[in-house]
């Protein structure tokens, strides 16, 4: 088995064409694709919506930070806390996580368990009562399960290298964010009429004791179970790189270690695109995970109608979604994350420079037309710097280096509202964080698909 700091040198990548051609480098394959293994992949990012879209931004966070579990945003502070100790441990885990998924080729059961993990965490939410003595037992559950949905993620995204083929890696990561939202768009839009709208409910169920909203954990928990099942079934398990040679976790962490080394020796445009992708990533998540507060606090939207907002803001994230991912395989990853970029900073501005909840409706939904787009082809211009053996740990790299700037957009929301005493100003401090990732962005190069290109071997995609 090779280790890591030997992976990363022979990795395809821009920074390394050379070694495209040798037969260790297992990159991604050029062969026929598995429209069938594409759909149930995608069914997982459709199932997820269920904690990105209903528990982590337009129903239980929105809950949490009610005035139900104390004033003064005491909800909003301790979720932010909780995530940020969530995150430290994804920063310090995730790469080796998936290194050791990749080598001994249990991608498949380490995406199960953390999905399951994420499923019962969600429905464990329906125990959170609207009361203080609850936010804890509600923040802990939503942080624990963002970082059981981190580590899943390393694996899922890896999977990418699997379902897609080097020519369709953009549409293919596009079709997967997209139909995430889409995914969010049904849930949302079935939450909304059964559960939120009105005082009564479907089951008889009432809004006493925030009933409807707990109930929602439930449904979400199943509606993540029923559509993560296809995955499972349909796709066989990653092939380890090695003969499963079994490493101390010192020994992982060392590996790690050569790894980052070996992608700043030889593979500078990874290393640079992990940097600069971690910043601008921050902000683009900032813009849902504060989205919902920004338009109940300061621009008027009802808290019942900020559900519709969340619903129409997924469509439009889909579109997006879905055009980025072909324009990607077209033009490159880089044009479509760069034009974006501005996109967000140009609707981002013209959000805080004007008030009202028209405004807040019209371009806050223009920031999520091009959200969708960013994340995809962040996605797969990964995909596009790595090879099929090694996807685990660099997508674990790729979680790290997020969650170890995840505190920069909290932190200058923090300040900026401190200073001002308006929640507004939360705006201009999303945009710095915009502005720096595209700043560092300018140094990567767009990797080209020859780089990656691998004859199909059949024996390699058929081993269950």
């Amino acid at each position: 088995m090779s280790t890591p700091s030997s992976s990363a040198a022979s990795t395809a990548g821009p920074d390394h064409a050379s070694t495209a051609g040798e037969s260790s480098a297992e990159g991604p394959l050029d062969r026929p694709l598995n429209r069938r293994h594409v759909t149930a992949w995608a069914l997982w990012d459709w199932g997820s919506a269920s904690f990105n879209a209903v528990m982590v931004t337009f129903v239980f966070a929105t809950y949490l930070a009610s005035d139900s579990f104390g004033a003064d945003d005491r909800g909003t502070q301790w979720l932010a806390a909780a995530n940020a100790i969530g995150g430290l441990i994804v920063a310090l885990t995730a790469p080796v996580i998936g290194q050791r998924s990749d080598q001994g080729g249990r991608r498949k059961l380490w995406l199960g368990i953390n999905t399951v993990a994420v499923i019962l965490l969600t429905a464990l939410c329906f125990f959170v009562q609207p009361d203080e003595a609850f936010l804890l037992l509600g923040v802990v559950l939503i942080a624990a399960g963002n970082v059981a949905f981190e580590f899943a993620g390393v694996n899922y995204n890896a999977m990418l290298l699997q379902v897609a083929t080097p020519k369709t890696i953009g549409k293919v990561s596009g079709i997967g964010w997209g139909a995430g939202y889409v995914g969010g768009i049904f849930l949302l839009l079935i939450l909304y009429v059964g559960f939120i709208a009105g005082d009564t409910h479907w089951l008889g169920i009432s809004n006493d004791e925030a009933m409807n909203i707990r109930v929602v954990a439930l449904f979400s928990g199943l509606w993540f179970l029923l559509f993560a099942i296809p995955l499972f079934v349909s796709i066989p398990e990653h092939r380890a790189t090695g003969e499963n040679e079994k490493v101390s976790i010192i020994e992982s962490y060392r590996r790690l270690w050569r790894t980052i080394m070996g992608l700043w020796r030889q593979q500078r445009n990874t290393f640079w695109f992990l940097a600069a992708s971690a910043i601008f990533r921050d902000g683009v998540a900032a813009v849902f995970a504060y989205g919902a507060i920004l338009g109940t606090t300061v621009y008027g939207v009802d808290p019942a109608d900020i559900l519709l907002f969340g619903i129409a803001a997924n469509v439009v994230a889909a579109v997006g979604s879905f055009a980025g991912g072909w324009i990607d395989d077209r033009v490159g990853p880089k044009r479509v994350i760069m034009g974006s970029l501005i996109g967000l900073i140009a609707a981002a501005a013209i959000v805080f420079f004007l008030n009202g909840t028209t405004t807040f409706w019209i371009f806050g939904l223009l920031l999520c037309f091009f959200v969708g787009p960013v994340q995809s082809a962040s996605r797969s211009f990964l995909g596009r710097l790595t090879t099929e053996g090694q996807a685990g740990e660099i997508y674990g790299l790729y979680a790290t280096t997020g969650r170890a700037v995840s505190f920069l957009t909290p932190a200058l929301i923090s300040v900026a509202i401190g200073l001002s005493g308006d929640a507004r100003f939360m705006v201009p401090a999303i945009l710095l964080v915009l502005l720096a990732g595209m700043a560092l962005l300018f140094r990567v190069r767009d990797p080209k698909v020859e780089d990656h290109l691998q004859p199909a071997r059949p024996a390699q995609t058929a081993q269950h």
